[in-house]
């Protein structure tokens, strides 16, 4: 459980005002003293994320954020930080205070939440200092549409109860979305072509192809791992032919020239694409790299703050790829990690570029995606770029007709 990726896991924001009791009510769930209580408004700042796991879901991330209601210059930015946690948030729970009711800060948060349509449970805590009628909960099930749960985080009281409710909400056919699974069958071989290079980790793979081969062991298909440089002896030594080669995409063209025509390819960027985010937009972007000419403005977004090294697929080589591709210089600026251009800073640019999100878990990559929908911003990320660089786009999107039919 401690080893699975903030990514994968299914993110679950605690809102309210001050003193609600959010960080006690975390402390309940998880029967831990993980969040730090204190009766002074404000103890809990930054949103701070939380591992553990709530079976049947399996691991999560709890979302402790700062009180809505926080004041001055300071808390203002805090307010905003918390209302960005919901860029990310799969499952929402606002956190009232018995004694105090529905206030009109807890009023603006189910309506924002209720807006991006996030599941939301209503939560009243401190009902072993004032309980609350179930007259006046239904009434206020009925008035907002979303269910309410009493808890008592100091005497645990409905804490198992909101458990209940956090798994039904969860609605996990709808979260188990898979990398590769619905495009192979059960004794499918699957070839996953891994570079070792300067920017590979010591000793492991990295993230997305640890994730694309469990899930064809999931799926009962049959993986092989092996570089592009021994390819053609792995597919040469196998007894039947792969249903499937899955590449990184910097191998690409390596790839394509030793993959006999007649076995579809893909890229792990193509397929994580489609995972996370939302495959037809970035290659409905390819146009607008079309387009480009020498001077227009490229953002380049990166989900991680990963150590660059000479070489850097962001930093150096896309870039000089760009370039090429324009026959001239266009103008280049990066950011990294959780923070995202705004709306008026993304009319800037005339091309988005964004990594793989292997960082970032599905609600925030389609966040992304959607906020340069919103502003008519062409996005496209590095394996839709590196395929069409390459040539191999097209046939990258074999295992995808319909899309592959929006480059003609």
């Amino acid at each position: 459980m401690q080893n699975t990726p903030r990514s994968n896991r299914l993110h679950i924001a605690i809102f309210g005002k001050r003193n609600a009791g959010k960080s006690s009510l975390i402390n309940a769930i998880t029967n831990q003293e993980i969040a730090l209580v204190s009766n002074v408004a404000g103890t809990t700042t930054d949103p701070v994320y939380k591992a553990m796991e709530i079976l049947p879901i399996g691991p999560v991330v709890i979302i402790d954020t700062a009180g809505l209601d926080d004041e001055g210059e300071l808390g203002t930015l805090r307010i905003k930080k918390t209302y960005e946690v919901l860029n990310k948030t799969e499952l929402a729970i606002v956190l009232l205070n018995g004694e105090m009711g529905i206030s009109d800060y807890d009023k603006e948060i189910i309506s924002r939440i209720k807006e991006r349509r996030i599941p939301l449970i209503g939560v009243v805590n401190k009902i072993d200092i004032k309980d609350v009628d179930d007259k006046l909960l239904n009434e206020w099930n009925k008035d907002y549409n979303i269910p309410f749960v009493k808890v008592s985080a100091v005497t645990k009281e409905g804490v198992k109860e909101l458990k209940d409710e956090i798994i039904k909400e969860a609605n996990l056919k709808n979260h188990e979305k898979v990398i590769i699974g619905d495009l192979i069958n059960p004794h499918d071989i699957v070839v996953l072509v891994t570079p070792i290079d300067k920017a590979a980790p010591k000793g492991r793979l990295i993230l997305p192809q640890q994730q694309t081969l469990r899930d064809v062991i999931d799926h009962g298909a049959i993986g092989v791992v092996t570089r592009e440089t021994e390819l053609k002896e792995t597919l040469n030594s196998l007894g039947k032919k792969p249903k499937l080669i899955v590449t990184d995409s910097q191998a690409f063209k390596k790839v394509d020239e030793d993959t006999p025509k007649d076995i579809t390819l893909t890229s792990f960027s193509i397929l994580f694409a489609r995972y996370k985010g939302d495959l037809k937009t970035l290659v409905e972007g390819v146009r607008k790299i079309k387009e480009l000419k020498p001077g227009d403005k490229v953002l380049i977004c990166e989900g991680c703050t990963h150590h660059r090294q000479k070489g850097d697929i962001g930093r150096d080589k896309i870039p000089k790829w760009m370039n090429d591709i324009v026959g001239g210089k266009l103008s280049f600026e990066w950011t990294a990690g959780t923070g995202y251009p705004k709306p008026k800073k993304m009319k800037e640019f005339d091309l988005i570029l964004h990594c793989g999100g292997c960082m970032l878990n599905p609600k925030e990559m389609q966040f992304r995606i959607d906020q340069a929908k919103d502003n008519n911003m062409p996005i496209v990320n590095y394996g839709v770029l590196i395929g069409y660089v390459t040539g191999v786009l097209e046939r990258a999107l074999d295992p995808f007709p319909e899309i592959k039919s929006l480059l003609y």
